[in-house]
């Protein structure tokens, strides 16, 4: 690569509020009711609902069907809306609407509300939401495209969401994505996956290659639609963050292990399966396809074996989980480069500094190009853009600037720019 200077500094910010952990599991609501159910504060906009709520709250009975109609003020659009629940511990999980009339069914505390943005953000590029390219469980898996106007052949970044590996959905990742498109050199998708264990309702448990399989499976599809979506199938990058990151980490480390020998079933075979494949591909095939993944950033992920098994309910065996894990699966720089660009925020208070640092020096070690960028003052998920006040703020304050430096850093790999970027 051609790569004079890459200089990554981070400035002295004050500390990141996360309002929701990315490594937790959601509340549960309370089953009976009736309930509270309040009107959120409205920025830049209105909604009307059916029944009447108010800032003050109203009593509505278990089941209740309450219609929304999110209005922007001039100058303003509409980014989601949403219903929130409420607990002893405050508000915090939310489920979003990415239509600007929508309806939420009462089953909880909630509040509701609707979040806008400023229209000269959302111009030149356009989104083609929630495309589906696989069930293989319950939940029905999509993923969202993020086009600049008159793309033709541009690289692309595939991100993947966290959350535990077991809430959110691609939704949390569009701040990313309408970041990572300025500048019209690349075009974005922000892809959804099964969550863990019996996340979904699944009846068989989710497990680690599941995820994978997931992840490589929406890739497939979207480079057999590049066309479409003004792709250059063969140039793509991958980022995630938290368990996203584990995920992009993965995805793009154990290129090598797709195929279609089965998992587990001969002793020492361990092999994923892409959920989707295009008709007739077989998983040599696939593999090859994906060999693709030119870069990788992941996000304040976990890499190793014993990280992930903190978190990760169904990692299964020890050979299982190697045979996976990020860390245990770098790629021999002779046969693949990989290009790694890896951040934590300083105060992260789930993902370990050590944890971060000692896969930056397997990387270094095996010979792969490699950096770790130090965010002073932010702490978890400052990547997520979700409608309330404090993570739009984190965003502005953390995820903005760290996404233009992660966008240079792609520069390097697909533009072969040098780059002397000083935060």
């Amino acid at each position: 690569m051609n790569l004079k200077k890459f200089i990554l500094c981070c400035a002295a910010l004050l500390p990141a509020v996360v309002c929701s952990a990315q490594l937790g599991e959601a509340p549960k609501e309370g089953p009976a009711g009736p309930f509270t159910v309040k009107l959120g504060e409205i920025l830049n906009g209105k909604i009307q609902t059916t029944p009447t709520i108010t800032a003050e709250g109203v009593t509505l009975a278990k089941g209740t069907k309450v219609k929304v109609k999110a209005i922007p003020d001039k100058g303003y659009s509409f980014d989601s809306g949403y219903r929130v629940t409420h607990s002893r511990f405050g508000y915090g999980t939310f489920m979003e609407y990415m239509t600007p009339e929508f309806e939420v069914e009462i089953t909880g505390d909630y509040m509701i509300g609707a979040s806008f943005i400023e229209s000269s953000k959302l111009e030149g590029f356009k989104v083609i939401q929630d495309v589906v390219y696989a069930k293989p469980g319950v939940k029905t898996l999509k993923y969202d495209a993020f086009i600049p106007d008159g793309a033709k052949n541009l690289p692309g970044i595939v991100i993947i969401h966290g959350g535990g590996w077991g809430s959110n959905n691609e939704d949390i990742m569009r701040g990313l994505a309408r970041e990572l498109i300025k500048g019209d050199r690349y075009v974005v998708f922000s892809i959804d996956y099964r969550w863990q264990n019996y996340g979904d309702g699944d009846k068989q448990p989710n497990h680690v290659q599941d995820l994978i399989a997931d992840c490589y499976g929406a890739i497939l599809h979207i480079q057999e639609h590049a066309a479409e979506y003004g792709l250059n199938p063969q140039l793509l990058a991958v980022t995630g963050d938290s368990a996203g990151g584990h995920l992009a980490a993965a995805v793009a480390n154990d290129i090598e292990k797709v195929g279609d020998g089965g998992w587990g079933q001969k002793p020492g075979v361990y092999q994923v399966l892409p959920t989707y494949m295009p008709k007739g591909m077989t998983g040599a095939e696939a593999q090859k396809s994906l060999l693709a993944i030119k870069a990788a950033a992941p996000s304040y992920g976990l890499f190793s074996v014993s990280q992930i098994n903190r978190f990760f309910k169904n990692v299964g065996t020890v050979d299982e989980a190697m045979a996976l894990a990020p860390q245990d699966n770098i790629p021999n720089p002779n046969k693949r480069k990989l290009a790694t660009w890896l951040i934590r925020g300083s105060v992260d208070t789930l993902i370990p500094d050590q944890a971060v640092q000692e896969y930056y020096e397997e990387l270094v070690n095996a010979g792969q190009e490699a950096y770790y960028v130090k965010v002073a003052g932010a702490n978890h998920a400052f990547y997520d853009w979700k409608p309330d006040a404090i993570t739009k703020h984190t965003f502005e304050r953390f995820g903005v600037p760290y996404a233009a430096a992660m966008k240079s850093f792609f520069d390097t790999v697909f533009y072969k720019d040098n780059i002397e970027f000083v935060l």
